[in-house]
């Protein structure tokens, strides 16, 4: 059935990217906080009523007919760099994303969410002497056509006419468990833990501005220059048990950490609190109860 078919007292929320990992995520977590769901994708989903290309207006219309919020995830991603030209990434990040914005606008939404990248931040994640603390103050120093077109489409959302916020999500892609371990540590966040966001920032309507959305990280700021040095001291002191389950599990415990990513501005403004971090993924690693 067609969520616009359905009543709530929270509203209709467009998705876009409804069948992607991001948006479906979303699209759930909006459903379970009594959001009736319109997913717009170019592929079936689940949460998908919506099927066909975002660039042709009435497919962006047929979403956002009647729509309280906009929830913006569909985009071109980082795999895509040097397989897609770059005409393409502007016409599908910048140009979808400016078009869906005046149709939200003309149309009557009253909130817009947009799920952009910490890869925005660019160059500015190579550290020098010390590991890099990535909050909101850092400035985005984009490195491809992708962080480009995402920080642009940023600004676009910032200077849109409905009450807007954007989340920079840090990496929640699937990888091996070796490695998604060793990121949690610092800079990845589970995608239950984006969708949370996603609710809050859709609730907190007043809310503006652009929020790093990343897991829970055991570190200070000034653990940096200890972090660029030796990563592993600092983690036995901050998280033992951590270590001895990267011990336990035979991965290796990072020697060096090169960033940091800060959510305590989400924390502050949405009450964001990210609770699946990596002792989560180490307890379902280690046949533990959680997922």
């Amino acid at each position: 059935m067609d969520g616009a078919t359905k009543r709530a007292s929270a509203g209709l929320a467009t998705v876009t990217g409804s069948s992607g990992r991001v948006g479906s995520a979303l699209a759930a977590a909006l459903d379970a906080a009594g959001w009736v769901v319109r997913g717009v994708d170019r592929v079936p989903g689940r949460w998908t009523s919506v099927i066909g290309d975002l660039r042709d207006q009435p497919v962006r219309l047929a979403a956002l007919q009647s729509a309280d919020v906009l929830v913006h995830t569909a985009a071109l991603h980082a795999p895509h760099v040097g397989r897609l030209a770059d005409e393409e990434f502007r016409a599908v990040n910048v140009g979808v994303t400016a078009g869906l914005l005046d149709d939200a606008a003309r149309l009557g939404a009253r909130r817009v969410l947009y799920i952009s990248s910490t890869s925005v931040y660019g160059h500015a994640l190579v550290p020098t002497d010390r590991a890099v603390w990535v909050d909101e103050q850092l400035t985005p120093l984009p490195r491809d056509i992708y962080d480009e077109t995402k920080l642009a489409a940023e600004e676009l959302v910032a200077a849109c006419a409905v009450s807007s916020v954007t989340l920079r999500i840090s990496r929640c892609f699937p990888e091996p468990l070796p490695v998604r371990a060793r990121h949690l540590l610092n800079r990845a966040v589970d995608v239950g833990d984006v969708a949370a966001a996603g609710v809050l920032a859709v609730t907190h309507s007043t809310v503006t501005g652009r929020f790093n959305i990343s897991g829970p990280h055991p570190f200070h700021r000034e653990d940096c220059l200890a972090l660029s040095r030796d990563a592993g001291a600092v983690l036995t002191e901050r998280v033992p048990d951590v270590v001895q389950a990267f011990r336990d599990q035979g991965w290796p415990v990072p020697d060096r950490l090169d960033r940091v990513y800060d959510s305590t501005a989400a924390a502050n403004a949405l009450g964001y609190r990210p609770v699946r971090g990596v002792r989560q993924l180490l307890r379902d690693a280690a046949g533990g109860p959680g997922r």
